[in-house]
């Protein structure tokens, strides 16, 4: 007579099933989805409380799920946004040791892509112009306050990668916005504090530019917006550069994932 012996499963295994189940909600639900308590997770899976825990502590070690201990615990779900993109993204350039230079080289090469097609949307004078035109009058009226109008600069940026149509431009670009925009207000801090913030003439000179790409936006010239966006890049990133090019993308130290954050929380 032969005996069938019952494979066991090992607990690491199912937990990820279970993981990557819990995984597809999250990420195709709608955002005020929450997950279900324990007890109904063990029920619903036919699994032990262990394997339920490992891959609640899966989804806690990529950011889609925080943990809260005590009473009034529970998962808290997270979809993944912007920011978070932009901090895994952040660690993998600079486990690799990505230097400053090759991000902003990356960026020469794909935002200014992102000015080109905000000049070939045919809603551009209607949804685009107008929030650019506000940005350029804000950063006018903060030309005096480095660190205040280094960020709102940085936020010209941003919207040219919001208003691009193609949500994977979107997403990669803004990333890499996200990334160097962490490493230039921190920049900024630091010469303010120190009293070597760019000149007044520097930052009003910025300002014309933004507005010079704002016009051949509104104006439908794709091409002209591109190169001249390029060109204020690589102009705007030497005074960085000049100081730090031999710096390594930094996305692991708390300031600069509350940068990251704060910077597309602010941003929208």
């Amino acid at each position: 007579m032969t005996t069938t012996r019952r494979t066991r499963i090992p607990q690491h295994r199912i937990a990820e099933t279970v993981a990557a189940e819990l995984r597809t909600r999250i990420l195709s639900s709608d955002a005020d989805y929450t997950l279900p308590t324990q007890d109904h997770l063990v029920k619903e899976f036919g699994v032990s409380y262990p394997s339920i825990r490992e891959a609640i502590r899966i989804l806690e070690t990529e950011g889609l799920v925080t943990v809260r201990r005590g009473k009034v615990g529970g998962a808290e779900v997270h979809r993944p946004d912007k920011s978070s993109a932009a901090y895994h993204l952040g660690l993998a350039l600079q486990g690799d040791k990505v230097t400053l230079a090759d991000l902003a080289a990356g960026l020469r090469m794909m935002e200014p892509i992102c000015a080109s097609e905000c000049a070939r949307r045919e809603d551009r004078l209607d949804v685009v112009v107008p929030a650019l035109r506000a940005n350029v009058e804000e950063c006018t009226a903060l030309v005096d306050d480095g660190v205040a109008f280094t960020q709102s600069a940085r936020e010209f940026h941003d919207l040219l990668v919001t208003f691009t149509p193609n949500a994977t431009v979107r997403h990669v670009v803004g990333s890499l916005v996200a990334l160097w925009s962490a490493q230039e207000e921190a920049w900024a801090e630091a010469l303010t504090r120190r009293g070597e913030y760019p000149s007044r003439g520097r930052a009003l000179a910025a300002v014309r530019t933004h507005d010079r790409i704002v016009a051949d936006i509104a104006a439908g010239r794709a091409g002209e917006a591109e190169r001249v966006a390029c060109a204020h890049l690589s102009a705007a990133q030497s005074l960085l550069l000049d100081r730090f090019d031999d710096g390594v993308v930094n996305a692991s130290s708390a300031a600069a994932r509350q940068a990251i954050q704060s910077s597309q929380r602010s941003r929208g």
